[in-house]
């Protein structure tokens, strides 16, 4: 693609990005193919393609308006463009580029800077977004239906096994999953803990700074990533083979750390070794013997929702299932897998309407082989599916975790 991106742009470092970013690209609309909101729009600007054009004329002096926004806010950010793209275009951080110039010029209502404001300081707060939750769940039986559909029950996390001093791997706390579903990290401690491995907390790790980041609060999450490099690096500096994130939207993020915090001189080098220490639990614990753990499945059938940060984001396709079947599930079949489920990190909240349609569609593939279980790999898509599915909705390391396997009380 020929640009003329202005001269303010290219003398600045994100500027220069995007317009290399936007030479990548060919035209040739394979993308359409794969995304999820021109599929459910049919409106070329609600596309990958679309969105890089519009973003091209901002870059080129174009002034943006709020129609423009509207078409940048409802791509989902999932990445299935990038999977498909023969070029290798890099969507993603074109469009977090775009959204942050478009910002710049043009304002939002008062409600949606409100709505943003909210969620950047409550769900990425741990204690806020805890007391909110606790509050949701003492009056969930007087909310309406569709409301308290998006209330999680309280499941317990259960015992987290004493470090022994053996190999040691650190986890991600996270900010809504630490709260709202302990279990998943808890799960995964009992997990290593039977495979001869401790799994090591740091509380002052928590968000990982994508909540913020995408919602025009840069700022804010590049803080959080900081804050998170300060608390892992004793425990790096100590050895710590890995760092586990158990939402893959988190480790698609912080294996993105390198990149985001490259122009920093004090993080530059410490986030670029965080990054390269990120593991999915699906990539990690396809390293491990997993004799330990058994045959946990005994022929259930489960439904496995790949989440975007999964299959696009962090490109790992077939693993969690490839580990279920070993360990004896059976894997129902999953049409479109490939399209997103409508969570999108705050999506769900922001876009609504978008959000409803893509779940209804992504619940109908899921539930469409009678599964027994949904299993997915990301906080965001379990709350999201589970608000609205009539099958049981888990974390998938809660199937393999020997403190309660496929005992744990799914029902909603």
């Amino acid at each position: 693609m020929q640009t003329h991106t202005l001269a303010q742009f290219l003398a600045t470092p994100a500027g220069r990005e995007a317009d290399a970013i936007l030479r990548a690209c060919v035209h040739c609309g394979f993308c359409t193919a794969t995304c999820s909101t021109y599929q459910l729009l049919g409106d070329e600007l609600d596309g990958p393609r679309g969105r890089i054009y519009q973003i091209k004329q901002v870059l080129e002096g174009q002034t943006p308006t709020r129609i423009t926004q509207g078409h940048l806010d409802r791509c989902l950010t999932c990445r299935a463009c990038e999977t498909t793209c023969p070029s290798g275009v890099r969507y993603a951080r074109l469009v977090d580029i775009g959204r942050h110039l478009v910002a710049q010029q043009v304002a939002r209502p008062w409600s949606e800077r409100l709505l943003r404001s909210a969620l950047v300081r409550v769900a990425a707060d741990p204690r806020r977004f805890g007391a909110l939750l606790r509050l949701g769940r003492w009056v969930r039986p007087l909310l309406p239906a569709a409301l308290a559909a998006k209330v999680p029950r309280w499941r317990p996390a259960g015992a987290w096994p004493a470090p022994r001093g053996r190999r040691r791997v650190l986890v991600l706390a996270g900010c809504v999953q630490s709260v709202a579903t302990p279990l998943t990290n808890a799960a995964a401690a009992r997990i290593l803990d039977a495979l001869g491995i401790d799994l090591i907390r740091r509380p002052q790790a928590g968000c990982c700074g994508a909540l913020a980041y995408h919602l025009e609060a840069q700022p804010e999450g590049l803080d959080a990533m900081r804050r998170n490099i300060d608390a892992w690096w004793p425990e790096i500096e100590a050895g710590a083979e890995a760092i586990l994130i158990t939402a893959s939207a988190c480790a698609s993020m912080v294996k993105d750390y390198g990149e985001l915090l490259g122009d920093d001189s004090v993080y530059a080098a410490r986030a670029a070794r965080v990054a390269a220490l990120a593991r999915d639990p699906a990539e990690w614990l396809t390293t491990l013997d997993l004799t330990a753990l058994g045959q946990p499945g005994h022929g259930r059938r489960v439904a496995f929702h790949a989440p975007c940060s999964l299959q696009h984001g962090q490109q790992i396709r077939g693993v969690v299932e490839s580990i279920l079947s070993r360990l004896g599930f059976v894997l129902t079949a999953v049409p479109d897998a490939h399209l997103c489920c409508g969570s999108a990190g705050t999506y769900s909240l922001t876009q609504p309407e978008i959000a409803g349609q893509l779940r209804t569609n992504k619940l109908a593939a899921l539930q469409s082989d009678a599964p027994e279980l949904i299993a997915t790999a990301n906080i965001g898509c379990q709350l999201h599916l589970e608000g609205g599915s009539r099958v049981p909705v888990v974390h998938w390391l809660e199937l393999l975790d020997p403190g309660t396997g496929l005992a744990v009380d799914c029902r909603r």
